[in-house]
Formats: structure tokens, C-alpha cells, sequence
């Protein structure tokens, strides 16, 4: 076998990527991908990328997106020619509209083979152009070189220089690859050779005053700066479960209720956001009024702007000076009258091991009444959030799951992942699976536990196929199975449709059996309908991946 200018080209490309930084590749199968496919494997073997394989580009898609949230570094998914570029495209989207860096590499055919009817050959140049930072339509190995292509991509994808979205934000960056016959041959001998992408410009941060009734909102991706001010402002923080940021002495629970009370919610002057709030109409109503100043930390492909005057920055820090004690002191007691106590309705192992008869014996009608008990929505967020420490990892599924968790549960410092870019249920056990495989990477602790409904399960069942050589993630999906989209009980529609529509066209309720699907799939299935068991199974040891069913009322 010789040589093709398609396999050099490839090689070169993939050591380049590797160079600036790049760590993991996903790929799903293909023939006009095979160069660069072939490259991968080579330097996979050599230990310097980690590469998945996906035989869906959906699913492939999406499991780069969860890499790439966990570690903040640019992942690269490749894919062939024609329809696998398509499937591409609810992860493109889903990684502009909140801030994650991917790399798209999709085989194409040359340019005199578009246009013309040939085989498995469509338009993809400009196909991803409203959701990335730049596309690139690269010339043919032979044509041209694919020589400095990685620097671009990777500076663009961490924000560095920008076509669409914002400066300084991460995004999707597209790099077609068209390649002649033959696609594949001899493997050149390349070195990994250091490269050094831009970097964004470094901003001065915006310097808040002490003065305005200020509160802090936290959406998803928030992560810990949004607590940080909170603290140092002492300001109420206003933490989406799915924010990262709800833990501290600031948190504000019961936030929906206190948010529409005039003596608090009326009178906020300034908000400062980070992340991106979806969970709430409440706070989307905040966020839109005019007499509210917003200052929103830059995230995302699009600005937040719900009120048309909102100041988009990179980050603030605030002035020296006094709190206002009384502000904070009003929003902190009010929260502490809205917190929902779930302590109760959980097991007491202190109370089962007291010595003390009367306390044991309560502790033990109390946990078979716990026995007897059918799990609620409640319950199951309340029994996941507990099980879950900063070691592991949780995912929310946009599912009603998510915004029963956002009502009752409490702080806690845990890492928290969730799409809400576009808060669609598609890819979240593929996106769990990317942060799963990131996350305990080298041999580090934890647990990755995806909570959702199960209609975002069904949705994305084919991420449930791993290949067999390779590393089994520790991956709990947990699934609130009331048997279709009950998410739609609390939307307009629910009041204004006939029951038969709405049960058809809105609930779409289903008789799947997610055992079988378990099983045939190679997970360990358990269906567990109390708390007790529930604890137990979150909480025993177990290395691979776990199907948890809970069935849930109507």
C-alpha cells in the first residue's frame, strides 16, 4: 500500500489538533471519513488521544458535548459525508446556544462531485453557519494543505477569534473536509509537535457599586462565580439546581414564590446573572423589566437581553464597602420560611442504632410507613440529590424531573450538568456518558448520575450502546417513569386542549418495557419503588453502567 495525499493531509491534521490541545475524538463509521479515522486509531494506540466510537452521529455528537462540558477543552467528532453530517446538528446547536467548544470534522466529497447528483454527496459547506464560530470549507489534499487548520479551529472554538457569537465564548467550530480517491494508504511518520492557539483577550471586570438592592441569579453552567459574588456582595443568590451555585449561606429558597412578593421580588434594583436561567417564569419575568437593571456575564452563542437595555460583560468585581445587611437579612429570612423540609420522609440510620428504645422504635415505624410508601417526584430527587457528593457527577434531563429538583431541594455543593442551551430533552444519556468518561478519566472517583424522565430516555435509547473494548463508564440513569410527558400537566395546553388530544399528541403515552431495553443493551436493570430501596441502590458499590426505573403516578 502506498501513500495518498488524503492520509497525509489526515495524519497531519489530527497531530496538529492533538498539538493544541485536543484530547478525545468521537467518531461514528464511514468510508469518506476513513483517512482521518484511520489517523485517530494510530495516535489512540500511541496514548496521545483517547478515542469513542459511535456508530450514531447523534448520539456521537452528543456524547463529545458532554466531554467537552466536563472538561472544558475542545472535542473533536468526525463523521462521513451526506446524512451523518445532519445528525450532527441538535448537539451544534444545543453547544452554541451554551458555550461549549466542538470541533466538527465532516468528510465530504470533492467540489466537483457536489451539486451533480453524485453518491451520498449534499450541500455541507454553510450547513452548521448560524451555530458556530467559523466554518471552514478546506481544500482538497493535493489542492491545497490542511496545514494550520487545528490553531484556527481550536482558538475559534475557545473564543479566541470569532465570526458569530460573542468574544471570549467557547462555541462549535466547523471544519469540512473534502478528500479524491484514494481516501486511505501508508501512514506518514508524524510527530506531535507543541502548538499554542490564541487565547481570548483578557477584560478588565465591571466594578459594581454597593448601592442598588442587588440580587444574584445563577442558570445553568453558573458554577461557582456565581456564589463567590453572592458572598462577597452579600446578596441573595438566586441558584438554579442545575446551576452549580446552589449551595452557601446566600441561597434563597422558594425563590419562584418570593421573586412575585412586592416587598421583595418588587423591589430588586439590579440583577447580576451567570449562566443561563430557563427554570422559571419568574425569573424570566425579572429579567425582562425594564426598571431592573441586568448584568449578565457572557455566555452562550447569543447574549441575554430578555429587557433590551441588559450590559453583557465579562466578568465583575465590586466595590469596597458596606453591605446592606437589611436587603440580604429580608430575602434570607422569607427563605428560610419557604424551605421544604424532605428530612422527614427520609430514613433515620441514627434513630435505627440508638440505644435508646422509644427513639428506635420511632425510627422504625417511621421506616416501614417509608416502606410502604410509593416514591413521588419528591422523593426521588430528594433520594439522587442526597447520594450525590462533589466527587460525582449529576445531570438533569429536560424533563418534569428537573423543575420538581429546582422547587424542593436544597444546597449542596455538587457538580451539576444539564443542556439547557436550548433545554431540549434529545442526547442527555449521551451528554451524561461524555461527562461520565471525562469526569472519571485516569482513574478518578465518582459516580455520574443522569436523572430524567422517561420520555427524554426513550428519546435518546441508542446512547445506550457502548462498544465492548471500551472502558465501561460508572454511570447511574435513573428514570421517573410515569408513562409519558406529564411535563405538559403544568403548560397552557393542559387546560385548553380536548383530553384525547392531549393525550395523544402531548403525553404520548407508551408501554415500553426499559428492562428488555436494559438487558439488551448489557446494563444492570433494577425497578425499585420505594425509598429505602431506592437509597440502597444509589449507594451500592458498582462499577458500570446502572438502569434505575422508578415508576411515578400519572
Amino acid at each position: 500500500m502506498t501513500s495518498s495525499p488524503a492520509t497525509d493531509a489526515a495524519a497531519s491534521l489530527i497531530a496538529d489538533l492533538i498539538g493544541h490541545g485536543v484530547r478525545d475524538l468521537v467518531l461514528s463509521p464511514g468510508s469518506r471519513s476513513q483517512s482521518l479515522a484511520l489517523a485517530a486509531m494510530h495516535f489512540a494506540r500511541e496514548g496521545t488521544l483517547r478515542v469513542h466510537v459511535r456508530i450514531d452521529e447523534r448520539v456521537a455528537g452528543f456524547t463529545a458535548l458532554g466531554i467537552a462540558r466536563e472538561t472544558g477543552v475542545p472535542v473533536a467528532v468526525l463523521c462521513t459525508s451526506g446524512t451523518a453530517v445532519a445528525n450532527l446538528l441538535p448537539a451544534v446547536m444545543e453547544a452554541f446556544h451554551a458555550g461549549v467548544p466542538l470541533l466538527l470534522l465532516t468528510a465530504d466529497r470533492p467540489p466537483e462531485l457536489r451539486r451533480v447528483g453524485a453518491n451520498q454527496a449534499t450541500i455541507q459547506p454553510g450547513i452548521f453557519d448560524p451555530w458556530v464560530r467559523t466554518a471552514i470549507d478546506a481544500a482538497v489534499p493535493g489542492d491545497g494543505e490542511w496545514t494550520g487548520l487545528a490553531g484556527l479551529a481550536v482558538a475559534a472554538a475557545m473564543g479566541a477569534s470569532v465570526e458569530n457569537g460573542l468574544p471570549g465564548v467557547a462555541g462549535p467550530v466547523h471544519l469540512n473536509l473534502p478528500s479524491r480517491e484514494p481516501l486511505s494508504g501508508v501512514l506518514p511518520e508524524i510527530e506531535v509537535s507543541p502548538g499554542q492557539a490564541p487565547r481570548p483577550p483578557a477584560e478588565e471586570p465591571l466594578l459594581l457599586d454597593r448601592g442598588p438592592r442587588t440580587v444574584v441569579i445563577a442558570g445553568a453552567d453558573a458554577g461557582p462565580d456565581a456564589e463567590e459574588i453572592a458572598h462577597t456582595g452579600s446578596w441573595p443568590l438566586i441558584a438554579e439546581v442545575v446551576s452549580g451555585a446552589r449551595y452557601g449561606r446566600q441561597v434563597v429558597h422558594g425563590y419562584r414564590a418570593l421573586l412575585s412578593d412586592d416587598d421583595l421580588g418588587g423591589r430588586i434594583e439590579r440583577a447580576v446573572v451567570f449562566g443561563h436561567p430557563t427554570l422559571s417564569r419568574e425569573v424570566a419575568r425579572l429579567l425582562s423589566r425594564s426598571d431592573v437593571d441586568v448584568i449578565a456575564i457572557r455566555r452562550g452563542g447569543e447574549a441575554l437581553n430578555l429587557n433590551h437595555r441588559t450590559r453583557a460583560v465579562a466578568s465583575v468585581s465590586i466595590e469596597d464597602g458596606a453591605p446592606d445587611r437589611a436587603w440580604l437579612g429580608a430575602w434570607l429570612e422569607a427563605s428560610a420560611a419557604a424551605a421544604v423540609d424532605l428530612s422527614e420522609r427520609a430514613p433515620d440510620p441514627d434513630g435505627l442504632a440508638s440505644a435508646d428504645f422509644a427513639t428506635r422504635r420511632d425510627a422504625v415505624k417511621a421506616e416501614l410507613d417509608a416502606v410502604r410508601r410509593p416514591l413521588d417526584r419528591e422523593l426521588l430527587v430528594d433520594a439522587v440529590w442526597r447520594a450525590t457528593w462533589p466527587h460525582d457527577r449529576l445531570v438533569f434531563g429536560s424533563s418534569r424531573l428537573v423543575r420538581v429538583a429546582d422547587a424542593v431541594l436544597g444546597g449542596k455543593k455538587v457538580p451539576v450538568h444539564a443542556n439547557r442551551g436550548l433545554a431540549g430533552i434529545d442526547g442527555t444519556i449521551a451528554t451524561a456518558t461524555g461527562i461520565a468518561l471525562a469526569s472519571q478519566a485516569d482513574g478518578a472517583p465518582g459516580v455520574t448520575r443522569v436523572l430524567l424522565g422517561d420520555l427524554a430516555f426513550l428519546h435518546d435509547v441508542g446512547a445506550l450502546l457502548l462498544p465492548p473494548d471500551e472502558a465501561e463508564p460508572r454511570l447511574q440513569v435513573i428514570v421517573g417513569n410515569d408513562g409519558g410527558g406529564t411535563i405538559f400537566d403544568g403548560l397552557e395546553v393542559a387546560s385548553s386542549a380536548p383530553r384525547a388530544d392531549l393525550d395523544r399528541a402531548f403525553y404520548t403515552p407508551h408501554t415500553v418495557r426499559l428492562e428488555n431495553l436494559a438487558l439488551a443493551y448489557g446494563w444492570e436493570y433494577q425497578r425499585v419503588t420505594t425509598r429505602t430501596a431506592l437509597d440502597q441502590v444509589l449507594t451500592t458499590p458498582y462499577g458500570g453502567r446502572q438502569l434505575i426505573e422508578v415508576p411515578l403516578a400519572r
